[in-house]
């Protein structure tokens, strides 16, 4: 997971501050100069760190926050502002035209960055808000591109405009435009082609379809997992092409995560969206003020609420709250309930969003999706009676379960204590969902946990 070892090590070094009663100038200067060396084995530019740090010092030895009753809590709350201020404060939509009016979209990168996949989940994004995209092949070197463009068209419903590899991509964006102005499409989203390495002929290639065709939005997606060459990257495109926005992907990967801290202060552009998965759906809009919750291990509840919303079912979601407060929770509900977990990125993405539940459950044996196979086959090797009252589970019953499951005893004993776990979760945060949010009621709906 990105940020991770940058949040382990901001959180044990915040844990020293807000343990002492009041702070020196000294304690501030030395917290700050580990966070100074967390942010440079992030990968974080060495300019921007030392721009970050300067200003957050400049705030943090003020007499305001010295002479606080709360010096720690303090410096934190610096720490975040200039976190968020360093990500761009504020969060930068794609500039699409109202109405029917046409928006057109060119999608830049290198190859291996995920720009196709990335362009399709785009087009799924805009779809859902109403628009009628267009997705064009602009790969004229990679069959594999377009094929991969119109499979992912075809799993987001959207069409897919596709001239082969024998014309020239200007061309090719020139006769989109006019198929999409007659078929009442009014976003046409151009995946071009990328390379191994920035060069002159991709660059001219771009800037001619640029001057080809009226391009309302650049945008440029590059791999976090390049860390500081994904920020050269995006400098070298804005200054030979010109950009309006970056997407970030792999940052479910283990990335340190220093493009994202880096590349809006470098480039001075907005990163629009993050992905966070191989899926279709695992792209999610970028907010600085998130992003930095998250580093500093406050967590995130705004997008875990955003994800539960878009995955689980309200009905099904209240059913499963009344079966826990009557004990009727069984097996076949938590097969329900890690389905939903699953969609939802998995247990590790979801404690993350959690304030402070990452550090809380450290240890605990949580099931990851490649176990949940071997899961499945242990409760379809129970009797529907102990599915439905895991109490039942004597030595001689697990026994039985392992065998018919082809799995050892320990996995079953496993599984057990892991449902209890669960439980106990599902139990611990049952109103999670009936908060605010922009200032309106949530309703009644619940996580499934």
């Amino acid at each position: 997971m990105a940020f991770e070892s940058l949040s382990d090590k901001l959180q044990n070094i915040f844990k020293n501050l807000r343990g002492k009663g009041r702070l020196s100038e000294a304690d501030v200067k030395s917290a700050l100069k580990e966070v100074k060396m967390a942010l440079l084995e992030a990968d974080v530019s060495f300019k921007v760190v030392k721009q970050f740090i300067n200003s957050v010092t400049e705030r943090a030895v003020g007499a305001d926050v010295m002479t606080s009753l709360t010096p720690g809590q303090m410096v934190i709350k610096i720490v975040n502002e200039e976190m968020i201020k360093l990500m761009g404060s504020e969060t930068t939509e794609l500039d699409i035209r109202p109405g029917i009016e046409m928006t057109v979209i060119m999608m830049m990168g290198l190859q291996g960055a995920g720009k196709t996949t990335t362009t399709a989940k785009i087009a799924g994004k805009l779809k859902a808000k109403g628009k009628k995209p267009l997705l064009v092949a602009c790969d004229v070197y990679r069959p594999a591109a377009v094929e991969q463009l119109k499979i992912n068209g075809e799993k987001q419903e959207v069409p897919v405009f596709a001239m082969g590899t024998g014309h020239k991509p200007a061309n090719i964006a020139k006769a989109a435009i006019e198929h999409a102005s007659k078929n009442g499409q009014n976003v046409v989203i151009l995946d071009t082609a990328g390379r191994l390495h920035v060069d002159e002929d991709m660059m001219n290639e771009l800037v001619e379809i640029k001057e080809s065709v009226n391009i309302n939005q650049t945008v440029l997606v590059v791999d976090a997992m390049t860390g500081q060459d994904a920020v050269n990257v995006a400098s070298t495109f804005e200054e030979k092409i010109g950009i309006d926005g970056v997407i970030l992907t792999k940052l479910d990967g283990d990335t340190r995560g220093g493009a994202a801290l880096s590349i809006r202060a470098v480039t001075g552009k907005p990163i629009l969206y993050i992905g966070m998965g191989e899926k279709l759906s695992d792209l999610e809009q970028f907010y600085p003020d998130r992003m930095a919750s998250r580093i500093l291990g406050m967590g995130d509840v705004l997008t875990l609420i955003e994800k539960a919303q878009a995955t689980v079912d309200e009905e099904q979601a209240k059913e499963m709250e009344r079966k826990l407060r009557k004990a009727e929770f069984g097996f076949d509900d938590y097969l329900v309930y890690m389905g939903q977990i699953k969609q939802m990125g998995g247990i590790s993405d979801i404690l993350s969003m959690m304030p402070g539940m990452g550090q809380k459950l450290q240890g605990a044996e949580l099931p990851d999706e490649k176990a949940l196979g071997r899961i499945e086959a242990i409760i379809y090797s129970m009797t529907p009676k102990e599915r439905s009252n895991p109490q039942i589970l004597n030595p001689s019953r697990k026994n039985r379960i392992a065998r018919g499951a082809g799995v050892d005893i320990a996995e079953v004993n496993r599984l057990v204590k892991n449902f209890e776990q669960a439980r106990k979760m599902m139990k611990q945060f049952p109103g999670l969902m009936g908060g605010k949010k922009h200032g309106g009621k949530m309703g009644r709906f619940k996580l499934p946990f």
